[in-house]
């Protein structure tokens, strides 16, 4: 018989933590295979202290400054899944997109991303010289994304706003097998809406941590309130 050893004091700690749940209409997304995980939910998130109390799947950890190798380390470390590092775009391009690619994948990353902006030659150098798949961000379903999909992108990260089911949708009817990421919305109905277009996986946007931090710090003063 397994011997199991209570530390009840731990268990006690553990029940009061607070876990960022993702909305749970996301774990009926098909899913993505990748890593041996499949993935149905990606926070997005570079907060570390968010994403190690968040639930996701995965991490979509894509920030607007030139990716830093200290940053994707640190991601890869403390998320314990994952990660989906942004390495370029508008900003960051060429060899130096190259460069943090290579490095993301060295650090440990699941796939890179760029944003709509990358032009095709940085996509296809990307191809070339990173093992692990290459997710391009798409606005619409255009013929950028197509001759981006068509240099080597393997993965489509949908972030339309509100036309984000729509994008999807013409997207999932034009490549029936590629996998496609997308923005879920700010309610469920809106995340259903872009599952039933065709999302295999949907990103979350958490709240703001100052937001978080706020109520923890309301919730504090209630109840030393209360001791008085």
């Amino acid at each position: 018989m397994t011997k199991v050893i209570k530390r009840e004091h731990a268990e006690r700690a553990r029940a009061h933590e607070s876990v960022l749940s993702v909305p749970e209409v996301m774990r009926t997304a098909p899913g993505i295979a990748i890593q041996g995980r499949k993935i149905r939910s990606l926070v997005f998130s570079t907060d570390l202290a968010v994403i190690c109390h968040c639930d996701a799947d995965a991490v979509l950890a894509v920030y607007p400054f030139t990716c830093q190798p200290a940053i994707t380390q640190a991601l890869v470390a403390a998320s314990q899944r994952p990660v989906f590092n942004g390495v370029g775009g508008s900003i960051t391009q060429g060899e130096r997109c190259v460069e943090a690619a290579l490095h993301s994948e060295m650090s440990g990353v699941a796939a890179v991303v760029v944003n709509t902006s990358i032009p095709v030659e940085s996509i296809s150098a990307l191809v070339e010289k990173v093992a692990v798949p290459v997710c391009v961000t798409a606005c619409t379903a255009d013929d950028v994304v197509r001759r981006q999909i068509a240099a080597g992108a393997s993965i489509v990260n949908v972030a339309a706003g509100s036309r984000t089911p729509q994008v999807v949708e013409a997207l999932r009817w034009e490549y029936p097998d590629l996998p496609i990421i997308a923005t879920g919305g700010p309610t469920d109905d809106a995340i259903r809406a872009t599952i039933a277009a065709g999302a295999d996986a949907v990103s979350w946007t958490p709240p703001a941590i100052a937001d978080l931090e706020r109520e923890v710090m309301e919730k504090a003063r209630r109840l030393a309130a209360e001791l008085l």
